[in-house]
């Protein structure tokens, strides 16, 4: 345990792209779309950006990090104009890369954004690969790896609940997490190295009991994160909330008043829809994806028959069904057939209540909505979100979410290898310099999980903490 320690692959891999840093050039994108719009922005980054800008920039502005209106034109061409702009130059290293920066705003549309950048190309500049702005970021200190994911998923989110998962992650709160994990395993690491290296010091020899306690307390730790993945998901998809009912019960003009908008095709014929039709609905605190159903009857006709089919595969997958009809009689009828295909919590809903106002007399718990009129869809949604909530818990009860694919296959990585180094400490069948490759393996995974690689980091930490040599 004495030579240094190098990281160790778990798999082969290709060889990664060659950095902005060891290119050392200067790049150029749009930072907006391309399309009709107000404005569009484009950005270089590198140690030549102001050089090349004044290429293409009169007059170059006289003060950083203050928009100044300037004309943007070909390189070395003021006549031929592009765009009147505003440019602001952030030099580095106070910039999002860590490198200077100049950012051009112009008109948005098709062909302005893309010329300017042409121009920059001309001047000079590269274009910028995927990412390259983050991950120059990244290199330069600006960001660490998982923050930078967390800009991505900020900018993929499509429902509150995937923005807020994204926003803990930006904010720095995933990544104190997986500092501490990794700590916690280099101090672990730290134990038993002192044993086996230092094993007549005063502190030594170190209880096993004590090792196998700690490694029990990370591998809960670590576990605790690998299982918001379920979370995660519900977060970005949505929990599968079904509506079920007869033909013609008005489960698609729900859908479309619940929406918001006309998302299905609405007819008096029985029978309309013949196929599954999911939409997203981002409700607090998860969302729910809403999927409308053909009608569940008997049917003969072939064509009929596989939407039914497609209907009861999504009852017997789904979180939560909203039983529908438009009598009292027809919604137990068909409770009775949705509890032969799904244990689903179930909500009740008499539709067209505008058609049958008698109906809110009875005694039947039922949501009475019209889709026409727009009663009772708001007391349905918090129904629908609170059984959702009940199953799935409240966010700000959970760990923060692993959204990324990357860091949860780490996280399950080291959760593995702890596993088996608690097991072989456990039986004490291996010797303890053994018995570590796997916790050494773990700490591997924590430092490509946050992309922190140090290999005198723990005996940095056995002398700091047990005085060695008095």
């Amino acid at each position: 345990m004495n030579e240094k320690r190098h990281r160790s692959s778990r798999s082969a891999a290709p060889a990664p792209r060659q950095t902005g840093r060891e290119r050392g050039d200067t790049i150029v994108a749009l930072a907006t779309a391309i399309g009709r719009s107000a404005v569009s922005v484009v950005r270089l980054s590198g140690a030549d950006a102001i050089r090349i800008s004044q290429r293409c920039v009169t007059p170059w502005p006289a003060r950083d990090r203050e928009l100044t209106r300037c004309r943007v034109h070909a390189p070395d061409h003021p006549e031929h104009a592009i765009d009147d702009a505003l440019v602001a130059v952030f030099a580095g290293p106070r910039s999002y890369t860590g490198e200077t920066v100049i950012e051009i705003h112009g008109h948005g549309g098709r062909y302005v954004p893309v010329a300017i950048e042409a121009a920059l190309v001309a001047a000079g500049a590269r274009p910028a690969l995927p990412g390259e702005f983050t991950e120059r970021a990244t290199l330069n200190g600006k960001l660490d790896l998982v923050r930078a994911e967390a800009i991505g998923a900020v900018i993929d989110a499509r429902t509150r609940a995937s923005h807020r998962a994204a926003m803990h992650a930006l904010s720095g709160l995933l990544t104190q997490r997986y500092l501490t994990l990794r700590s916690d395993a280099i101090g672990i690491e730290a134990l038993i190295a002192y044993d086996i290296d230092f094993p007549d010091e005063d502190h030594g020899p170190i209880a096993r009991e004590r090792v196998g306690e700690l490694a029990m307390a990370l591998a809960e730790q670590i576990h605790s994160l690998v299982a918001t993945q379920p979370a995660a998901i519900l977060a970005r998809d949505g929990a599968v909330v079904v509506l079920a009912g007869p033909p013609n019960a008005g489960k698609s003009s729900l859908l479309n008043a619940l929406v918001g908008e006309a998302r299905m095709i609405v007819s008096d014929e029985p029978g309309t829809t013949r196929d599954a039709v999911e939409v997203l609905l981002d409700l607090d605190p998860w969302p729910v994806r809403l999927v409308d159903t053909a009608g569940l009857r008997t049917s003969t006709g072939s064509v009929e028959r596989l939407g039914i089919e497609v209907s009861e595969r999504y009852l017997k997958a789904a979180d939560a069904i909203v039983a529908c009809a438009e009598t009292e009689e027809a919604l137990l009828e068909i409770e009775r057939r949705i509890g032969e295909l799904s244990t689903a919590p179930i909500v009740r809903v008499l539709t067209k209540s505008d058609l049958h106002p008698g109906a809110r007399g009875q005694d039947l718990a039922a949501h009475h909505v019209s889709a026409v009129s727009g009663d009772g869809l708001t007391g349905l949604q918090l129904h629908i979100a609170e059984i959702v909530a009940a199953r799935a818990g409240q966010p700000a009860d959970l760990p923060p979410l692993v959204v990324s694919a990357r860091q949860r296959s780490a996280l399950e990585f080291a959760e593995r290898e702890l596993g088996l180094f608690r097991t072989a400490w456990s039986e004490g069948t291996l010797p303890a310099p053994v018995a570590a490759t796997h916790l050494r393996a773990a700490i591997g995974a924590l430092d490509e999980l946050i992309g922190v690689i140090d290999v005198d980091e723990v005996f940095s930490r056995v002398f700091a903490t047990f005085c060695v040599g008095k």
